[in-house]
């Protein structure tokens, strides 16, 4: 990890982790992971519309049943803090033909969330790892999973 780089663990507050988590689609998963960065006091409400901006003109499906919904560059006005959440939905929602259990939101300021994305992919784009976040149903399962990536 990079020496200025925040632990994703430190990012993510407990409160933030939503296991059952459930939506009617990728527009309304998108929503919900800007509510809960909304919920942790580091968006304000229009950076949801630049989460569905960006989903609209690039995917964040990244494979592995996980999504990263993030805003556009426009929207980093609207970020008061860099933070993560991180909503599970046991029945996965159809994300553009992809199934998605895990949806990830990520707030960032100035180029923050390219560290973070690069944190994040390492978790999420191993196989095993990604399973074990699909199914996880503590916030400390979660928060080990991230922890390894920390160390």
């Amino acid at each position: 990890m990079a020496e200025n780089q925040t632990p994703l663990t430190e990012l993510l507050a407990e409160s933030s982790i939503r296991l059952d988590a459930s939506a009617s689609g990728r527009d309304d998963a998108i929503r919900q992971t800007g509510q809960a960065l909304l919920d942790a006091g580091a968006i304000d409400a229009s950076y949801i519309d630049a989460m569905l901006e960006r989903e609209n003109s690039v995917s964040t499906y990244m494979g592995e049943g996980v999504a990263i919904p993030h805003g556009t560059l426009k929207g980093k006005d609207s970020v008061k803090q860099d933070a993560l959440v991180l909503l599970r939905f046991p029945e996965p929602v159809d994300w553009d033909g992809n199934p998605v259990s895990v949806a990830v939101g990520i707030a960032a300021k100035g180029n923050g969330h390219i560290a973070i994305l690069s944190q994040l992919a390492t978790v999420l784009l191993d196989p095993e790892k990604a399973e074990a976040l699909r199914t996880a149903t503590s916030s400390d399962q979660v928060y080990a999973l991230l922890a390894d990536e920390d160390a």
